[in-house]
């Protein structure tokens, strides 16, 4: 029997009697990291690194959670599992398993860019590949991140110069803590919408060194707070929280803000591409350097991507799950 399997629940490995990021209510489930399509509430237990533990208590409430370290080993039954860094946010992994020699590596998210933030990306060899394909067309290729930093920077500084407030759209989790790194305090005030604010407190709490910012809550005077920027969950973008400050430019920062159609549909003044996700040429080294004999293609571009992989040399199949993927509306947990 194969070390996992695949599953109406999810991924299964029946040596360990455990799933992967399963989508139906489990036993025992291990996640990669702490995105609702990924950590999702019904478990009976969880494991998952010490580092997503918190954000994932916050997210879900009071659960049965086990905690490991990067790369340590633990043996549930028949399986040898390990959590290896996967640089998607703060505590994300690649889960290795082994049974009998056999080793699979299910990614979970992951990017190969450096955040400044997150644990960086450490390939890990396998027989089988478990790999996202959010943006698995060749259009997809990301800028520096420094260079991103001064486009938003640019678009800030410009915004308060003008008397304006500037608007950043972004992932409460991961996207947001990236972005507020990146930005240049001496701009102005970096104010945060609660749902954010309520995340930084948690990695705040965890040690992780996020710079200064203001809860952008009901109480707020937003003439208090001249040229501020405000980072956001797309969600709350024009809403009536939003229109209280007046004058304004609206920015998303995302992927898909690669794609011109998605810019125009957001109807925002800035698009920034600045993904979580690994870009195409990522994609195809991580797969590269796994060396893996079968990769099995989740979330995303996946027929496209397939078919790239297969044309190329490589063995590789759609595997059908429930996971998200880098949506352009989230939810503001």
């Amino acid at each position: 029997m194969s070390a996992l399997t695949f599953t109406p629940a999810g991924i299964y490995c029946p040596a360990g009697d455990f799933y992967i990021d399963p989508w139906r209510p489990v036993a025992r489930a291990l996640i990669t990291h702490g995105h609702a399509d990924h950590a999702r509430s019904g478990m009976g237990a969880y494991m998952a690194t010490d580092i997503a533990a918190p954000v994932m208590r916050h997210r879900l409430g009071d659960i049965d959670i086990d905690t490991v370290r990067y790369g340590e080993v633990r043996q549930i039954g028949g399986a040898r599992v390990s959590f290896h860094p996967a640089g998607h946010v703060p505590g994300s992994a690649q889960i290795r398993v082994e049974v009998a020699g056999e080793v699979w590596v299910a990614s979970g998210d992951y990017k190969r860019m450096d955040d400044g933030l997150s644990t960086p990306f450490e390939p890990v060899r396998c027989h089988h590949f478990i790999t996202e394909s959010t943006f698995g067309l060749p259009v997809f290729r990301w800028q520096p991140q420094d260079e991103i930093a001064q486009q938003i920077n640019g678009w800030w500084r410009d915004c308060a110069q003008a008397g304006k407030t500037a608007f950043l759209g972004c992932y409460a989790l991961g996207k947001a803590q990236r972005l507020m790194s990146m930005l240049d305090p001496q701009i102005g005030p970096i104010l945060t919408h609660t749902a954010i604010e309520n995340t930084n407190q948690v990695m705040r709490g965890q040690g992780i060194t996020l710079p200064d910012t203001v809860r952008a809550g009901p109480d707020l005077v937003p003439k208090d707070h001249p040229g501020a920027i405000v980072l956001a969950p797309p969600s709350a973008l024009g809403s009536a929280w939003a229109r209280k400050f007046g004058t304004q430019e609206t920015g998303f920062a995302s992927g898909w803000m690669a794609l011109r159609g998605i810019r125009r549909r957001r109807a925002g003044d800035r698009g920034f591409v600045i993904s979580d996700h690994a870009d195409w040429s990522d994609l195809l080294a991580t797969i590269t350097e796994t060396e893996a004999e079968n990769i099995y293609v989740t979330h995303g571009y996946t027929e496209i991507f397939t078919r790239y992989l297969n044309e190329n040399g490589w063995n590789a199949r759609v595997l059908e799950t429930e996971f998200g993927g880098e949506e352009i509306e989230e939810d503001a947990a």
